[in-house]
């Protein structure tokens, strides 16, 4: 099911507004995924890219800017995400519906080589642990030697007292910010169930039952997954608040 520009382009300028919710900094936090991503494939003519959870094509409209010459695999499970992202920007990425962490998820992006990097914002919070392991250990097999993996996300910490700092801390930096003005996450989905043209798109999505719920993974947690599936140095590289974007080596 196709969408038009304009009503993409309507929906995903007020998805843009309400996600600044919920991501501290989040065009710095793209900036930072961009960095590393450009580092990580200087000298490539070619730059390859798989963005998990891909959403409404957010990050992928933003590396396609920093990097016009790459190639950019975007998946995502939710039908009208995608849809809206086939249509705001078509050429960002080639998008791939799949749910990530299932049974045969990887053969579904039709990769034909290894890729340089693995990016990812908000969304592998959604998955839980043994998913989590299991999605770490195939995509080491994805990432050519020397890839990264980036994942920008929410994760708390694994000391209870410095986990609700860091939460507070992000907290004023989104008040500061006014960030809280803007639409919640439950505001645009109940607003987009009454646009005309994506009722057949919202139905789809209802009747797969694509809302998630997020986990509990710390971000110590994450390094030891990360180090358990092959991968060397894991660490963060940018912090606000308990805001992340987490990096991981494949030797």
């Amino acid at each position: 099911m196709s969408v038009s520009m304009p009503t993409a382009q309507r929906w995903v300028d007020r998805w843009e507004q309400q996600q600044q919710r919920y991501a501290i900094d989040r065009e710095e936090r793209f900036t930072v995924i961009a960095d590393v991503v450009e580092h990580v494939t200087a000298g490539h003519d070619v730059p390859r890219v798989l963005d998990l959870g891909c959403g409404p094509g957010s990050l992928p409209a933003r590396l396609i800017k920093r990097l016009p010459e790459a190639e950019i695999v975007a998946v995502d499970m939710d039908p009208l995400l995608l849809a809206l992202a086939h249509a705001r920007h078509p050429d960002a990425a080639r998008y791939v519906e799949a749910v990530i962490g299932e049974e045969g998820w990887t053969d579904a992006l039709g990769l034909r080589e290894p890729v340089d990097a693995v990016v990812s914002t908000t969304a592998l919070h959604y998955l839980p642990e043994p998913v989590l392991r299991r999605t770490y250990t195939q995509l080491t097999a994805l990432l050519r030697p020397g890839g990264v993996l980036i994942n920008a996300d929410h994760l708390s910490q694994d000391a209870a007292g410095c986990a609700e700092i860091a939460e507070f801390v992000g907290i004023r930096r989104a008040e500061r910010q006014r960030a809280f003005d803007h639409e919640d996450w439950e505001a645009w989905w109940s607003a987009v169930e009454n646009e005309p043209e994506l009722t057949e798109l919202c139905a789809e999505r209802r009747s797969r039952g694509t809302t998630g719920s997020g986990c509990s993974v710390t971000l110590g947690r994450h390094v030891e997954l990360l180090t358990e599936a092959g991968f060397g140095h894991a660490g963060p590289v940018w912090q606000v608040g308990n805001s992340y974007v987490l990096v991981a080596l494949r030797p």
